[in-house]
């Protein structure tokens, strides 16, 4: 199993390609178009109680060590974490875009391989998107986990704007990516992430989703998610909701609830939420027609200007506004690049699927850019190439032959160990 076919023959196994955000995991081949499996970046934790009906999810807890001590049992993906059980918190092992809970973080790429991969890790080499700003302790020891917890035969590194100009043909970009928790401008100029001006905002779809969460509370209107629904009767539009309630578990925890009125928020802002082309105007907007929403309980109405005007905060912001950052990151890099830069401004993440954020976005560019420059926005339309973008891009760099000389092998590892990841991945 040494080097040879394993590392270079590109078309011999198939690379695998990562990509961790803060919403979800990315997991899939190399050379595909799109991930095999994207998995929420929480984690279900449960007491394990004495009881013996356990469902399937007890594939995943072979790993669980059975000391008393860690009683702990750990439920991974969807179809698991949204199940109702008493005692079980939700947490998530990212934090600031960085890998953060290393426990967890495993307990997710355990799952991965024996549901969504379904083969042995030493025998896929092995890419990773980080985030721009991601410190060389995280990087380490995600190059030392791989090796040694894992055997990957080869691993490497890529930052996830790179990955996601790559994804648009590009590889010089100005990346502005919207996702959960931030938004962030990063210059990237001939496959190399112009790190000095990286600037990046507190305000994503999560924000929006705690928007929308305090405008709905505000209207009264009951946010009971599906899972607390048993069945309901059909109503009139903003007539009080008819439902019946299901029979629950007792202690659910607050970060399991909280959670699932968050899923629930999500799906009201992607269906409900828009931004204006030109900055919030009320008689603007109340022209345009109003969108109708039903919520899980069956109450129903229709939602007019204020879904602009929630939408509007990523813009409207003096110094966060979206806008704002990517015109601050081209200021801040070098004068004679700046023109390529807004000649390929590449927009990506899973937030600038509301409606009409990259036409706002070009907006703003225009009248911060300089009065010559030719401004061009790449934004893929598919959902898919505009959600998994840098995980799109790994998919490409990783089966490109002239890449196969680039990745760390198991070899360099056991020579020179995890301080190679400081030496081959910019």
């Amino acid at each position: 199993m040494s080097g040879g076919t394993m590392l270079y023959g590109g078309d011999e196994i198939g690379a695998l390609v990562f990509d961790p955000g803060h919403h979800s995991l990315r997991v899939g081949y190399a050379q595909e178009d799109s991930p095999k499996a994207e998995i929420p970046s929480v984690v279900g934790i449960g007491t394990s109680a004495p009881d013996t009906n356990l469902d399937p999810e007890t594939k995943t807890d072979n790993n669980v060590t059975p000391n008393i001590a860690d009683a702990r049992k750990f439920y991974v993906d969807t179809n698991y974490v949204n199940v109702p059980r008493s005692h079980m918190e939700v947490q998530t092992y990212m934090k600031d875009g960085m890998i953060d809970n290393w426990e967890l973080f495993e307990k997710v790429i355990d799952y991965a391989y024996a549901n969504v991969i379904q083969s042995e890790p030493e025998y896929h080499p092995v890419l990773f998107s980080e985030a721009s700003w991601n410190v060389r302790n995280n990087r380490e020891k995600l190059t030392e986990l791989m090796f040694e917890k894992y055997n990957v035969p080869a691993f490497f590194l890529v930052k996830n704007a790179v990955l996601a100009a790559f994804s648009s043909g590009r590889a010089t970009a100005l990346v502005v990516d919207s996702g959960a928790t931030h938004t962030s401008a990063v210059p990237v100029h001939e496959g190399y992430v112009l790190s000095q001006a990286v600037v990046k905002s507190p305000l994503g779809g999560d924000f929006l989703s705690r928007q929308c969460r305090q405008h709905l509370e505000k209207l009264n209107i009951d946010l009971s998610p599906v899972y607390k629904i048993a069945s309901k009767d059909v109503v009139k539009e903003r007539d009080n909701a008819r439902f019946t309630l299901r029979k629950l578990p007792e202690n659910l925890t607050q970060s399991w609830q909280n959670y699932m009125v968050q899923l629930m928020m999500q799906d009201f802002q992607m269906n409900v939420l828009q931004v204006l082309e030109n900055p919030f105007d009320e008689r603007v907007a109340s022209q345009i027609p109003m969108v109708h929403y039903e919520f899980p309980n069956g109450y129903h109405q229709d939602f007019g200007s204020e879904r602009f005007k929630i939408a509007e905060s990523l813009f409207d912001n003096a110094m966060l506004g979206a806008g704002q950052l990517a015109s601050t990151s081209v200021g801040m890099c070098d004068a004679d690049v700046r023109l390529s830069l807004f000649g390929s401004v590449v927009v990506t993440g899973g937030n600038t699927l509301l409606q009409g954020f990259p036409e706002r976005l070009n907006r703003d560019l225009q009248l911060r850019a300089p009065s010559n420059t030719r401004l061009k926005m790449i934004s893929a339309n598919g959902s898919v190439e505009r959600r998994f973008g840098a995980w799109i891009g790994g998919s490409i760099l990783a089966s490109i032959g002239t890449f196969q000389q680039m990745w760390i092998s198991s070899q360099e590892y056991e020579e020179a160990g995890k301080s190679q990841v400081e030496r081959k991945c910019p």
